[in-house]
């Protein structure tokens, strides 16, 4: 039986997130340090002091202590302490950590202090989040949500400071936490985004994406879900399309698809078991959606999942 419970938490869940925190960045005087591009999301905050981001494509932005930012699939971006610093690679910088930071001029109280970290997921259903966000995510200080990112900002800085025992699992829990806090408070924005995670916000549509998630097997007519939202039929399937930007029962079985994904990847169903879990009567019908929506059925899906992926050898030896 495949479990589920919240859109947010299976969605989280779903994409096995794997986080890398730190080193933490102190510097003082003028510096700029360019980031490459990194799938999938970048994550960090402002402790003390000021700085520049600058993302192509975007207007800079002046960080401020605790302020929070969030980056979706970012193209190349720089932290500057000027808009006029010339950058050095920031991976060569980062190669010279000690103790878990970075240290860019002297030691200074005055110094700016920097947390910063990377989340990546599972690639077969990193769509999920990553489709849902803009490149960047600023959270103020003194917004809604503001002082509760600055304080885990914080928490965070100083596990990566500290050789604590079981240090890298507080730091990758506090990333997660961190990553919920900043979809919230995008998600709450007069701006929110499309898709299921604006559409929690809504009442309505919301009861009907936690219903959905609450008995993906349950055979869900669009009548069913439009009761569960107090609309009508036609009001509802409008309203959902609008939020979530596809019909309901089309986002049902996206969803389905997500959750087969995962257990094809993982090998934890056989298909027929999976057809069953996932509400479909048959084996048949449920290989004709799979192959609809991920393009392949579901056993080549499984058997290329099985496969290991090409640095493996490299890892297994080492060398990453």
């Amino acid at each position: 039986m495949l479990g589920f419970q919240d859109p947010v938490a299976d969605a989280i869940g779903l994409l096995r997130p794997r986080t890398v925190i730190g080193p933490s960045l102190r510097a003082v005087g003028d510096w700029a340090l360019r980031f490459d591009t990194f799938l999938h999301v970048r994550i960090g905050g402002l402790v003390r002091g000021t700085c520049w981001l600058i993302l192509e494509g975007q207007e800079p932005v002046l960080l401020q202590e605790g302020d929070t930012f969030m980056l979706g699939n970012p193209p190349p971006y720089v932290l500057a302490s000027t808009l006029d610093a010339s950058p050095s690679p920031a991976e060569s910088v980062w190669a010279r950590a000690e103790d878990g930071f970075v240290r860019i001029g002297p030691e200074s109280e005055e110094d700016l202090y920097l947390c910063v970290g990377h989340i990546a997921f599972d690639d077969s259903n990193a769509a999920l989040l990553t489709d849902l966000l803009p490149p960047l995510v600023i959270v103020r200080v003194a917004d809604p949500h503001g002082r509760r990112l600055a304080l885990l900002i914080d928490l965070l800085a100083t596990e990566v400071g500290v050789a604590a025992a079981g240090g890298p699992l507080v730091q990758n829990h506090l990333a997660q936490i961190l990553l919920v806090h900043m979809l919230r408070a995008h998600a709450g924005r007069t701006d929110r985004p499309t898709g299921w995670l604006g559409a929690l916000n809504e009442d309505g549509i919301g009861a009907a994406l936690r219903a959905v998630h609450a008995d993906v097997a349950h055979s869900w007519s669009l009548k069913e879900l439009a009761e569960i939202s107090h609309m009508s039929r036609s009001a509802f399937a409008q309203a959902f399309k609008s939020h979530v930007g596809v019909p309901p029962l089309e986002y049902l079985i996206q969803w389905r698809m997500s959750l087969a994904r995962d257990a094809l990847a993982r090998d934890t169903l056989s298909i027929s078991e999976l057809a069953r879990a996932t509400g479909y009567l048959s084996e048949s019908a449920f290989s004709t959606a799979f192959r609809r929506v991920v393009g392949s059925s579901p056993a080549q899906f499984r058997n290329q999942a099985r496969q290991p992926p090409r640095s493996a050898t490299n890892v297994a030896a080492g060398r990453e």
